[in-house]
């Protein structure tokens, strides 16, 4: 699956997460009590995940869910997305 990032230093960028299901942070254990990306959105296709969107922790969720629906996320992976509480 594609994790892609929105906001913070690593706004609009994307790398390989192995696994089934995406972390509930990003990176997932950092140990320095640093704040981490949030997962957000999940886009799934068929029975498994394309993709995990992560927000950069200032940002609001509403922020997150706007620019991952401009740059057309699920368009492009040609998946559903289910929003993360």
């Amino acid at each position: 699956m594609r994790a892609l990032f929105v906001g913070g230093v690593i706004d609009n960028n994307e790398l390989d997460l192995d696994g089934t299901e995406p972390p509930k942070h990003y990176p997932p254990e950092t140990g320095s009590g640093q704040s981490r990306y949030r997962l957000h959105l999940v886009g799934r296709k068929k029975d498994r995940v394309a993709y995990a969107v992560y927000g950069a922790p200032e940002l609001p969720g509403e922020e997150v869910l706007r620019v991952s629906t401009e740059r057309e996320y699920a368009r492009r992976f040609d998946a559903a997305e289910d929003v993360i509480e």
